[in-house]
Parts: C-alpha cells; sequence; structure tokens
C-alpha cells in the first residue's frame, strides 16, 4: 500500500507540476516499499538520492515559473524550497554515516512535506490566470 496516494486535491492546476509532483510521490512510495521490505542500503541510498535530486529539479521548474511570470510571492515561496532541500540533504547526509531510524524519520519528513505543502495551492490560481495550466 503507497505511502502516498495521488488526489485531484493534491493538484496545483498545472500539468507539468503535476506530473512532476507525481513522479515525486512514487519516489517516496519507492522508498517506504524499500523500507518495508528491508531493502539493503545500496537500494535506500540510490532512492533516496534520486529524491535528492529530484527535488532541486521540481523546485528548479517552479522557480522558473515564478521568474518568466512575476510570481509576487516568489521570494517567501523560495526560501520555503531552501530549507526543504536543505532537510532532504541531511536525511542524505545521515543515511550515508548510519544514523538510525532514517527511514521512519524520512517517511515522516517526506510524507510530511508533500501532503502539507499547501503553498503551492498558493500559486495555482496566479499562474492559471497567466495561461499556464
Amino acid at each position: 500500500m503507497p505511502l502516498v496516494n495521488w488526489s485531484d486535491g493534491l493538484s496545483v492546476n498545472v500539468s507539468s507540476i503535476d506530473q512532476q509532483h507525481k513522479k515525486w510521490i512514487g519516489m517516496i512510495n519507492d522508498l517506504h516499499e524499500a523500507m518495508k521490505q528491508g531493502k539493503g542500503n545500496d537500494v535506500m541510498g540510490k532512492i533516496l538520492s534520486g529524491i535528492v535530486d529530484y527535488t532541486k529539479t521540481h523546485f528548479a521548474t517552479e522557480e522558473r515559473y515564478f521568474k518568466q511570470y512575476n510570481y509576487p510571492d516568489a521570494e517567501a515561496h523560495i526560501k520555503i524550497h531552501n530549507g526543504f532541500v536543505e532537510k532532504v540533504v541531511q536525511l542524505q547526509t545521515d543515511f550515508n554515516k548510519g544514523g538510525l531510524g532514517l527511514s521512519i524519520k524520512a517517511m515522516d519528513v517526506l510524507k510530511d512535506w508533500f501532503v502539507n505543502h499547501i503553498i503551492d495551492k498558493k500559486y495555482s490560481d496566479f499562474f492559471n490566470e497567466k495561461g499556464l495550466s
């Protein structure tokens, strides 16, 4: 059973960002499944590394739209992005050092971020008004 399920309630009504969010959910679910199955550190490390890289890629897409459409709350949103990147990089660092309980901690951080990252809804209407859908 997946940790996070996609639903229309998670949509920001911008198809390229929604597709990235769906991929991100898939990666979170892959990490969760690997943890449940007791997969080795190699598998877990590769998935976590992919999440770190994809987080940066996803935020770069959003930030490119912020600049392109002159999003008024861009600076505050980017600060939130930077804080989350620091968290996932720290998770990866802890994992690489063999930190205990990382899997549960990682799942809590990733799920909480995605499910509660309502701030993306703030730009939804703004981008839609600019013709981005």
